[in-house]
Parts: structure tokens; C-alpha cells; sequence
């Protein structure tokens, strides 16, 4: 099994949120949050401060952490092909975008980045990660653990 951990930003303000439009080498389109792998030795906290100034210009300040997320992706539902299932544990930070501007990652895989009204996240092709972390903003579980998310149709892994 594959395996990746990961650091995501939760970022919501005046009833919008923040996305990142992720392009894959075959020109497929996602919607995801900002964020993404915690390098070796790296804290996730400044990971994902880290991954959104690379993805969308923007420096950012943690709020809270949020939860975590375990996915476990079957190998017929992986973005990426491999012959294995892939496992993805998401820490989840809401932040606060304190300054820069919105641009697109130089040199990777993010090609936009835009504030989104949250009603119209539901009309968007994205990341399951994207319904997670509204969950937690929402709920704020006391556990750091929201339900599943199902997948398909809009929703991806």
C-alpha cells in the first residue's frame, strides 16, 4: 500500500473558502484545499503554512487544528494509477490568510487558487478532502474525526 501524509488549510471567511484548482499531467482538473505532503522531519503545522504560500502566494497564520483524516483509496478509484491501494492522513488546519496575493504555483501542479462561495463548492469537480475539511469547520468535532465522505460523481478522491 502507498502511503502519504499530508497537511491541508481550511481557510473560510465571510461565507467563501479557499481553493486551489489542481491540474494533473493528463490535464484532469480537481478542486482541493491548499496543502499537501509533509516533508521528512518537517511539523505539519509548518507544513501547511509552508504549502499554502507555494500553491497560492498567500501567507498564512493557524487558527486551530481541526482533525485528522484517514482515507484509504482502492486501487480502481486512485487519480494516480498504481497497483496499490493508497492510504492518505490528513491534518486539517483552519487558517487565516494574513497577506500576499493569489497567483498560480510556479513550476507545479496548482493553477489557480480563488476564493469560493461555500454554496457553490457543491457544483464543483473536487477533492473528497474539500468536503472534509467544510465538515470539520462546521461541526468542529471533538474528536477530530468526521464520517466518510462518499465519493463520485463531483467528488473524488
Amino acid at each position: 500500500m502507498s502511503f502519504r501524509l499530508a497537511a491541508y488549510a481550511v481557510c473560510v471567511e465571510n461565507g467563501r473558502v479557499l481553493l486551489a484548482r489542481h491540474v494533473s499531467p493528463t490535464g484532469e482538473s480537481t478542486w482541493t484545499l491548499p496543502g499537501g505532503r509533509i516533508e521528512h522531519g518537517e511539523d505539519p503545522f509548518d507544513a501547511v503554512i509552508r504549502e499554502v504560500a507555494e500553491e497560492t502566494g498567500c501567507e498564512a497564520v493557524v487558527e486551530r487544528l481541526l482533525g485528522v483524516d484517514s482515507r484509504l483509496v482502492p486501487v480502481g478509484e486512485r487519480r494516480v494509477p498504481g497497483p496499490l491501494p493508497h492510504q492518505n492522513v490528513g491534518v486539517f488546519y483552519r487558517v487565516r490568510i494574513t497577506g500576499g496575493e493569489l497567483r498560480p504555483e510556479p513550476n507545479g501542479p496548482t493553477a489557480e487558487s480563488v476564493w469560493t462561495p461555500i454554496p457553490d463548492v457543491a457544483h464543483l469537480r473536487r477533492s473528497s478532502l474539500v468536503d472534509v475539511g467544510l465538515a470539520m469547520v462546521r461541526t468542529v468535532p471533538p474528536t477530530g474525526h468526521v464520517a466518510p465522505v462518499p465519493v463520485g460523481g463531483l467528488i473524488q478522491h
